[in-house]
């Protein structure tokens, strides 16, 4: 009978403090389950319940995102990156800046919260979700913040894998367009990798590799937010100032990639590591889902879905002109 009550006690202490979800979240990592069917079924255990301390476990969702990040760095091919980020530097720098300025500009149009709208043009200017993860992780926004931004982003990203093939095909555009253009518009790389399979041999090797280093400019854009994170937080809250540091997880990113390249045997063992940080991820979307409540999700609204349409619609329509125009 003793032994009875402290089984009880410790699953009442357990429960109270979160841990129960870490199991899910584990075979969420296990199953490499796809961000999508992660975050869902993370906030199918937030409505049932299971979460009871949503504090705790955005706590371990935020130091699990950082360290999946560091490790997808193992998995990045610099030179063939590099390579392809000098040829298109201006059209890259420019492209990003623009989305994310006029995000950021739409966001405050609507009355999108700061940190959503941060989240959701980094999202459609870089590399979608990779990219929502670096910035959440020097935003430190709250949870339904970042599953909303997730949620815009993939369902976007899942409408362009189907749609821009069709276009392309309609428009008869060359391999090399069709590449350029679904690496400037399509949110995931995995996406990207899709359509450009869907596509042709010449459209997907060339979009994969634009598109790679695009996802180089986590780095310098994630940098440049905590810098503007750290001077806004300063105004309204000198306690979160202190919190906002340099990111080193992506500096962390960097060095795993740099080690990488110039230890050329290391390359399966990056190849691991970079499995093993998506498999990562899937855990930190579920702890993410996990600490949402019915509350917060209320709180979400249609507004991130009108500012994730209303900011990819004119970047592919404009990404696609200049495709055209350039290589028809």
């Amino acid at each position: 009978m003793a032994g009875m009550n402290e089984n009880s006690l410790w699953f009442a202490k357990v429960w109270r403090s979160g841990a129960v979800v870490l199991l899910p979240a584990l075979m969420c990592a296990v199953c490499n389950l796809s961000v999508t069917l992660s975050l869902l079924a993370g906030i199918l255990a937030a409505l049932l319940g299971w979460n009871r301390n949503a504090e705790r476990s955005h706590s371990w969702a935020h130091c699990l995102l950082q360290w999946s990040v560091i490790g997808l760095g193992a998995g990045v091919n610099f030179p063939t990156i590099l390579h392809a980020g000098a040829d298109g530097l201006l059209v890259t720098m420019g492209s990003i800046t623009a989305v994310i300025l006029f995000g950021m500009w739409m966001g405050r149009r609507i009355a999108v919260p700061r940190h959503t709208a941060c989240l959701i043009s980094v999202g459609t200017a870089i590399c979608g979700g990779s990219a929502i993860a670096a910035a959440a992780g020097v935003l430190r926004p709250r949870s339904h913040e970042t599953a909303s931004a997730l949620g815009v982003v993939f369902a976007l990203n899942g409408i362009a894998l189907f749609l821009f093939p069709w276009v392309g095909h309609a428009l008869h555009m060359s391999e090399t367009a069709f590449g350029w253009w679904a690496a400037l518009s399509i949110h995931d790389t995995s996406s990207v990798v899709g359509a450009g399979l869907a596509y042709g041999p010449t459209a997907l090797g060339l979009a994969t590799t634009i598109k790679l280093a695009r996802a180089l400019w986590i780095v310098p854009v994630t940098i440049l937010l905590a810098r503007v994170e750290a001077k806004h937080a300063e105004v309204g809250d000198p306690v979160r100032a202190r919190r906002v540091s340099v990111p080193w997880f992506i500096l962390g990113f960097l060095a795993l990639a740099l080690v990488m390249w110039l230890f050329p045997p290391m390359e399966p063992a990056g190849q691991w590591i970079a499995g093993l940080s998506r498999r990562g991820l899937s855990a930190t979307l579920f702890l993410i889902g996990a600490g949402l409540s019915s509350e917060a999700l209320r709180a979400v609204g249609w507004k991130p879905v009108v500012l994730g349409v209303s900011i990819w619609l004119p970047t592919a329509a404009v990404s696609l002109l200049l495709t055209l125009l350039c290589y028809s």
